[in-house]
């Protein structure tokens, strides 16, 4: 499907980079196999996320997927005012017109030919470009430099520190004790072949200056197996908080050779420990609060599905809830277990503008705050990136969010 998706993308882009700026000839051939080239390119970049050395394909493979992407998009917009122009020509120079030459005088005498002396014809000017061209052209350029200024955008926002959300959360049923409990919220950190140690490390440094009571990891922290990627999740040992950094799973660490299982026990190393479909209690001046948690949707075809029942049954009555789900969709099943509050990441917030729209068509929210089926949800945009070193419009993010009576 992605691959399908990927093709029609150049096969768009052919048409209106390539067929309508250039001629039959060399150069349109040339341009041509060039973006057949870019369609395995983005191939052996998505295969070679897989394996060590596939950081090199990643690179330009990725964006070049950001600027396709962009092209795409702005050349769709572009198709309305290119359209119009193309009728507005088409009126005010009818199609095969052409201008008459004005008569050129010739006096005799003076050094003049003489009247019955043929005149040389002037040299032929070049011929005028083509309405097709012009326009074919001129849309290129619009598209190019601002599919280039937007990913250039995008990388400086995707590959900056992260900025800091405070949220606060009003719970009626919070026990006034826990009033002011503080959770750092993060997700999507997506160590993989673009992401270095020190992207981890600013990650770190950044949820220790908030001070919180809680560290919530709420799912895709990895897009590899521990052989390749250990080291670079060993600064999350140097995390700090009141009462402990806690995980559930995402969807990628089911792509994970061998499932999220390793990556378990290696969090646990780490002092992170992972809720799986399970709950403990956070004890708060003299006060309880469950902090539950449960594995992915995804989980369910690693036979791990999510376990509502297994995570929130049985709990003492009157006491509040918080539970790390790892898609905000999750909240449904959530709703119906009496949960007063929900963390999620998944979506990025979009991670490339429009791009959010199609995200907000699968999931009741893409990020912020909201409440759905009476249940608030937080959803956060991530620390990381996947695919694209890009992030246009939701730049990514550690929340400090805290629980209000």
């Amino acid at each position: 499907m992605f691959l399908g998706v990927v093709g029609l993308a150049h096969f768009y882009l052919w048409h209106r980079m390539v067929r309508s700026t250039t001629g039959p000839g060399r150069l349109r051939k040339a341009l041509t196999w060039g973006l057949v080239g870019m369609v395995l390119l983005v191939a052996a970049a998505f295969a070679g996320s897989r394996v060590a050395w596939g950081h090199w394909l990643a690179w330009p493979g990725y964006l070049w997927v950001a600027v396709m992407f962009y092209l795409v998009v702005i050349l769709v917009v572009l198709e309305i005012p290119r359209a119009v122009a193309a009728l507005l020509l088409r009126r005010a120079v009818p199609r095969g017109a052409t201008p008459e030459p004005e008569p050129v005088p010739v006096l005799a005498g003076a050094g003049g030919p003489a009247e019955d002396e043929p005149v040389a014809p002037a040299p032929p000017e070049a011929a005028p470009m083509s309405r097709r061209l012009f326009l074919g052209r001129a849309t290129a350029a619009v598209a190019g430099v601002g599919a280039l200024g937007t990913v250039g955008y995008g990388m400086t926002t995707a590959l900056g520190d992260p900025v800091t959300e405070r949220v606060g959360v009003v719970l009626p049923k919070l026990d006034p004790r826990l009033s002011g409990l503080r959770f750092a919220v993060v997700s999507d950190v997506h160590l993989g072949p673009l992401t270095g140690l020190r992207h981890t490390e600013r990650i770190v440094r950044m949820i220790n200056g908030l001070e919180a009571d809680v560290v919530a990891i709420v799912g895709d922290l990895v897009d590899g197996p521990v052989a390749e990627l250990g080291p670079l999740a060993r600064p999350l040992k140097n995390l700090e908080s009141s009462y402990g950094a806690y995980f559930v799973t995402g969807n990628h660490e089911y792509y994970v050779s061998g499932g999220p299982g390793e990556w378990i026990e290696e969090l646990a190393e780490l002092g992170v420990r992972s809720l799986r479909n399970e709950r403990v209690e956070i004890r708060h001046q003299g006060a309880v609060l469950d902090l539950a948690g449960v594995n992915d949707v995804g989980g369910a075809d690693a036979g791990e599905p999510p376990d509502f029942g297994k995570a929130l049954g049985g709990r003492a009555a009157g006491r509040s809830t918080v539970l790390l789900a790892h898609q905000p969709v999750q909240v449904a099943e959530a709703a119906r277990h009496g949960v007063d509050l929900q963390l999620s990441g998944h979506t990025h917030g979009g991670q490339l503008a429009p791009f959010n729209v199609v995200v907000g068509l699968q999931q009741p929210v893409v990020s912020g705050l909201a409440t759905v089926d009476g249940v608030p949800v937080y959803v956060t945009r991530g620390a990381g990136f996947w695919g694209p070193p890009v992030r246009v419009g939701a730049p990514p993010e550690v929340t400090m969010l805290e629980l209000r009576a």
